[in-house]
């Protein structure tokens, strides 16, 4: 009966994690479509909109390994109702929004939800048996790279039946209620570290994330040779060093140096990065490509919907792989999922740069892109949450996050030179343009698969999710 109870608790808990990560991810894509909307309905300015994605990608860049590292200490489970609470509150903020400039408040403050993807592995690897840790957090993984693309594919048909605060008032309400849920449902952290914040470690880690972010966002508006984006670039390079020196002193570190030197966390976090660069460069650019006006010469001239539907193929490969990933892992390493997942990217990038004319192509690629992204996000958070302590498990999967967010923006801008270098006489990017950017998509996700083969394979890490400690980072479980 006990355990019967416990399954059912389980169940309920991953429900919880699944709608809370899951609208996070959806949010994270969910606005790209619908910015020139968003631009005239707010009387602003191209460059000001695009604010909209760069306000949130940096807030949780910051927050997500912080929080991550919070609920490490304090407890995963608090930390998740502050998460999904704040992307509550954000996404009110947003709804209402009369200005562009509570438009971006609101993102900020969207973008502390973040935290939600560390903290949900940490808690499953709590929570659940050894055994399911695998499947759960596949499972996870396939939720979160769905709802990105689920995100592509409902913009246009919500901001065409409704408007686009809709786009915030749906996720409001769930999120809500998934916060609520969250509180009464998802048992205290059994498992924490004990310690104190290092603010001044804080500080430098928030410092180069947005002295690296904001100039890879805005490079393009601001000139990649102006003294914003080259200064910024070096403050970034000064408090990158200035945040390891603090964290290889600190007695109580915020992210263990010791920790992400361990050969399965710097290689999963070199593919991620990589993989990272090639992801987010086809979310961005295969829905403009195929949005395109024919007069260009290529394209196929579809509208928000229409290209949505398009990517309806990738959505579906994300979400099959990502089931399918932890269920395979008894026969396939983790890391020779991650490679796999990382040679459909490499064959579907390629496919993109030769073959791009008709519908069923680009159906064909995304689902290539999409069996590769369900398999890799899957793959990479096992990987991370097999090689470290349970007590790092937050802060460690939040950093991996990161890494990937930072190699999507680096790709973004290097693809979106590439497409953009030499525009036809009427402004558009030139189909040489693409099928170039598509092949720099390829060199990428051939660099990526090769990072794969060094990864370690993680056999003994998936059969015990317990491995040893890092040397003085104890663990203690918490009261109940």
């Amino acid at each position: 009966m006990t355990e019967t109870v416990r399954r059912g608790s389980r169940r309920l808990t991953f429900l919880v994690l699944a709608a809370g990560t899951g609208f996070f991810a959806m949010l994270q894509s969910l606005i790209t479509p619908v910015l020139p909307t968003i631009q005239h309905d707010l009387h602003t300015s191209q460059n000001t909109v695009t604010w909209v994605l760069t306000a949130y990608l940096l807030s949780a860049s910051i927050f997500t390994p912080i929080l991550g590292r919070v609920g490490d200490m304090v407890g995963k489970e608090r930390m998740l109702v502050v998460s999904l609470g704040a992307l509550a509150l954000g996404c009110l903020l947003a709804a209402v929004a009369p200005s562009i400039g509570v438009l971006i408040v609101a993102r900020i403050v969207q973008g502390v939800g973040g935290a939600v993807f560390p903290l949900s592995f940490g808690i499953i690897r709590d929570e659940f048996p050894a055994a399911r840790v695998s499947s759960a957090v596949a499972a996870i993984s396939a939720i979160v790279a769905a709802g990105g693309g689920l995100g592509v594919v409902l913009a246009g048909p919500i901001v065409g039946a409704l408007d686009y605060r809709w786009l915030f008032w749906i996720p409001m309400v769930v999120v809500g209620l998934t916060a609520v849920a969250a509180y009464f449902v998802v048992p205290q952290s059994p498992v924490r570290t004990p310690g104190r914040i290092d603010w001044r470690a804080t500080l430098l880690l928030s410092g180069w994330l947005v002295a690296l972010l904001l100039p890879i966002s805005k490079g393009a508006a601001w000139g990649w040779t102006s003294a914003r984006v080259v200064g910024l670039l070096a403050l970034a390079a000064v408090l990158l060093s200035g945040w390891l020196v603090a964290e290889i002193r600190s007695s109580n570190p915020l992210i263990d140096m010791r920790m992400m030197r361990l050969p399965g966390v710097w290689t999963t976090n070199l593919v991620a990065l990589l993989y990272g660069a090639s992801m987010f460069s086809v979310y961005a650019f295969l829905p403009q490509f195929v949005q395109t006006p024919t007069v260009a010469g290529y394209g196929f001239g579809a509208s928000v919907t229409q290209a949505g539907l398009l990517m309806l193929p990738m959505l579906v490969g994300m979400f099959v792989a990502g089931l399918l990933a932890g269920r395979l892992e008894s026969r396939f390493s983790a890391k020779a999922q991650l490679a796999t997942g990382a040679a459909f990217n490499v064959l579907a990038s390629a496919m993109l740069t030769v073959a791009h004319d008709t519908r069923w192509e680009i159906g064909v690629a995304g689902a290539l892109v999409g069996l590769g992204i369900g398999l890799a996000f899957a793959s990479m958070a096992n990987l991370i949450v097999g090689n470290v302590p349970a007590g790092q498990t937050g802060v460690a999967t939040g950093m991996n996050a990161n890494i990937r967010t930072i190699g999507g923006a680096v790709g973004a801008a290097v693809v979106s030179g590439v497409i953009t270098a030499h525009p036809q006489a009427n402004g558009l990017p030139r189909e040489a343009g693409f099928t170039l950017g598509f092949l720099v998509l390829t060199g990428l996700a051939l660099a990526a698969a090769v990072a794969a083969l060094a990864v370690p394979s993680g056999r003994r890490a998936s059969a015990d999710r317990r491995p040893a400690p890092v040397p003085e980072l104890a663990t203690v479980p918490a009261g109940r």
